[in-house]
Parts: structure tokens; sequence; C-alpha cells
């Protein structure tokens, strides 16, 4: 059994959490149910990053102090992990404001001091609360000094802070970016970035600017930088440094993340890791955002989408599949609610759910529910290649072509029609082939669909048919009107 580790982005927590960062939880949970199907000993980490300024600021204006807006907040990130059916007993979780953590983010500071890569110098240049990012004068300036994220204007500072030598590994860095990052036109955005060499980062900030956060260890004037902070989550959530579990698990399989921090986990996180003299993560899977209706979402413009209220009206099954299937896994996708619902009642409802029922149906009718002799067919090892490539899209997208070739096969075979000309051995050979198929096809939803592949492997998985067969998916038009009604 080997062991697997999946690591997803911490989100800030100063706000409830958006529909970002549920896609870092349904693609970390897909890959997570894969690889414990492959018979992997499989964990991975979430939690929230709950230091710097914009919490504080958030706090400050909601008249609380950062540790109780954070603990409030805590509950909505719990229950969207609920919401989503992430599979809880292979989970990590941590905050930022575990006093665990905090202890073990002191002794990977020390660490890298020993190590000789943390001075101190004066900071002269621009800052973006939003992001939490010190910007460069080039890009500040190619950005007319306007965060293009937040529509903000940036901060300047002059301040006395620590840096992190992150230019010693500059070539390092540059190899574990084209080996590990995917995509690899996400990997050429990243190199660009370093072309004229990894740049030293600053990775405190001085109390007086900014009390919120993990002391400097030795250094009360200064407070860690939230994203010395926030990284080191991956390793202190699995027992770094004085826990020997961390050997089991580290480095990382995957490091799932959005293009706005790629940066961070590819430059300053590799840094790190080769000052600590640790090996650096397998693989680090880059995906995009999601647009509604073409359009960034955002508050001012009321297109915001909950993924808590798609989940609440059409199920979780039906979310996870719009967005693994539909969602373009590493490029920005699109979401619309005529989109959505086309998806649901025409590939959920229509293919899959009128397959498993049609098929049930034809079983009781025609073989009296037994399926005791029926095989189970070999597992789809295209899908199982998709995903070993990260390449989750693509993977449903074979599982689907599955599906439609069984609703193709019974469409030409016409089981009613050899029943009704006493054509037997066609018959059980077609209805033999359909089961196998259909168990083939839970299978190779597990990852995107488990509740779905649970129910179809109720129907499908034992001796017999139970006498009642569910609706897989209900048809609904509950945003867009009813096709019979136009």
């Amino acid at each position: 059994m080997k062991k697997f580790y999946i690591t997803t982005a911490i989100p800030y927590a100063n706000a409830k959490p958006h529909i970002g960062t549920a896609m870092d939880y349904l693609y970390a949970d897909i890959l997570l149910r894969y690889q414990i199907a492959q018979g992997n000993d499989a964990l991975l980490s979430v939690g929230t990053d709950e230091h710097g300024t914009k919490v504080a600021e958030k706090a400050a204006a909601n008249g609380q102090s950062p540790q109780e807006f954070v603990d409030e907040l805590q509950p909505h990130f719990e229950m969207m992990r609920q919401k989503l059916d992430l599979d809880f007993p292979h989970i990590r979780n941590v905050r930022t404001t575990d006093e665990q953590h905090a202890r073990r983010v002191e002794e990977i500071w020390r660490r890298l001091d020993q190590a000789g890569l943390i001075y101190k110098d004066t900071y002269e240049g621009w800052y973006c609360v939003g992001c939490e990012s010190f910007i460069p004068e080039n890009e500040a300036r190619a950005m007319n000094f306007i965060c293009n994220d937040h529509q903000k204007p940036l901060e300047k500072l002059s301040e006395d802070n620590y840096y992190l030598a992150v230019s010693k590994y500059t070539a390092k860095i540059r190899e574990f970016i084209k080996t590990a990052v995917k995509p690899e036109f996400r990997g050429r955005e990243l190199l660009d970035l370093i072309k004229d060499g990894a740049k030293d980062v600053s990775i405190s900030r001085p109390v007086d600017k900014l009390e919120w956060g993990i002391p400097v260890p030795g250094d009360e004037s200064q407070v860690m930088y939230v994203w010395i902070d926030a990284l080191s989550n991956y390793l202190t959530v699995i027992g770094y440094p004085e826990n020997d579990e961390y050997r089991d698990f580290w480095p990382a399989d995957i490091e799932i993340v959005g293009k706005d921090i790629a940066r961070f986990h590819a430059i300053i996180w590799p840094a790190m890791l080769l000052g600590l003299g640790l090996e650096l993560p397998r693989q680090l899977m880059i995906h995009g955002f999601i647009n509604v209706g073409g359009a960034k979402m955002s508050k001012s413009l009321g297109n915001v989408v909950s993924p808590l209220e798609i989940i609440d009206e059409y199920g979780v099954d039906a979310f996870r599949y719009y967005f693994a299937r539909h969602i373009p896994t590493f490029e920005d996708g699109d979401f619309t609610w005529e989109k959505f619902e086309a998806a649901y009642n025409g590939e959920l409802a229509n293919d899959l759910g009128n397959l498993v029922s049609r098929v049930a149906n034809m079983a009781k009718k025609y073989m009296a529910g037994d399926l005791s002799s029926i095989a189970d067919a070999n597992s789809m090892s295209t899908t199982s290649a998709y995903l070993d490539n990260l390449q989750l899209a693509t993977a449903i997208d074979d599982v689907w072509l599955q599906i439609q070739r069984a609703n193709k096969f019974v469409d030409d075979q016409k089981p009613w029609q050899l029943a009704k000309t006493g054509e037997s051995d066609q018959l059980a050979a077609t209805m033999s082939k359909l089961v196998s198929d259909i168990r083939m096809i839970a299978r190779g939803l597990l990852p995107f669909l488990p509740e779905t592949s649970a129910k179809i492997d109720e129907i499908f998985g034992s001796d017999t048919v139970p006498d009642t067969i569910p609706i897989l998916f209900p048809k609904k038009y509950l945003h867009t009107e009813e096709p019979s009604r136009k």
C-alpha cells in the first residue's frame, strides 16, 4: 500500500467560503477517492489561513477581535466541506491560529535562520493587502499601481523586515517548475516571472503595522509574513518537524492551487523546502477561475453563485458533475444557470438516470431481477490514465462516453424486441453486457459522483435487483423555463 498525500490551498478566513474554495476541495476529493480506490493510503489536507492584514482589518470593521472573527467563520468552512461530501476519514484540517501549528511554524523559521537563509533589510516597495503580496516595482508599474484582482490601489511601504534568500535556489526552482507544474503553460508563465532570477522576498512585517500574526522567534517587533505561516501548513498538519509521521507522507504527491496564488507555491514554497532540506512536491496542479456568463464573479455585479445554493437545490453530485466536467480542469470556465440545468437535465437525468432506470426495470422484467450469473467488466483503464495525469474533465468525459455507448447499445439491441420474438440467448447476452457495463460505469463515477455511484451499486452490485428503483436525478427547471412550457 502506497502513501499518497494531496494538499489544498488554505483560503483566507476573511469571508465565507466561495466557489473557488469549493473547486479546490472538489478536485482534491476526486483525486483522493481515486487513490483510495487504487488501494493507496491517501491523505488530504484542508484548512484556513487566519492571520494577516485583511483578516485583522475585516475583524476591526466588524467590531471583533481577529480571533473572534475567524472563530465565527469556521463553521461556514466546515459546512462547505460537509455539503461537498468530502471523504472525511482521510482528511486533516488545520487552522493557522492553532497553537500547535504556530509552534511548528516558529521551528520552521528557526531552521531556515540556522541554514543562513534569513537576513534583515529595508523593504521599499508596494504591497497588496487583498493578495497579501509584496509587489515588485516593475509589476506595480505594469498594473498602474492598482491590483488587477481586487481593483484597489497598492500601498507603498518602507519598513525594516526579514528576508528569505530565495535567489539562492533559482536553478532548482526553475527545474521544479519545469517538471512539477501542471499544466505546462502555467509553468511557462511562472518561468517568465523568474527569467532574470528568483528574487529574495520579505517574510515579516513590523508589529506596529500588523499585530495579527505569528511572532518572529527572538524578535517581538516583527510578525511573520502571512504566506510563510500559510505555506507551512502543508508540513505542520502532518506533524513536521517533531512527529515522524510526516516522513510517511512527505513529499506531497499533488498540491492543488488556483492560478492567482501559483507564484507563492512555485517560487517561495520550494525555496523554504530546500532550505529545510526537504524534498519538493511531486506535482503542482494549477486550476483557473470560474466566470459567470463570461464575466468575473463579483458582488458589485450581483453575479456571485453560491455552491451551497446549487447543492441544496440539485444535490451534491449535480454540483460535483458540472464543475468537474464542464469547467476545464486547468483553464477558466463559465457557469450560467442555463448551462447548468441543460447539463443536469440532459446528461444526468437523461443520459445516466434513464440508462440506470431502463436497464434495472428490464432486468426485473426479463431476468426476474437475477444478476447472480453476470460477471463484472474490466475497469476503464483510459479513465485511470487521465486521472493519473490530473485531467479530471477528460476523465469524466471518458466515463460519459461509456454511458452514451451503453444507451446506444440499448437502442440498437432493443431487448424488448428480443423478448417479444423469443430470442432468449441474445436477450440474456444483451442484458448481461448492459449490467456488466453499468457496474463498470459506477466504478468509474466513484471519484466524481460518490453518492450516485453508491446508489447504482445498490441496484446492480448484488445478485438481485431491488424492488424499488430510485430516480437518480429528477428533472428540475428552477432557473430556466421547462421546454414543454415554452
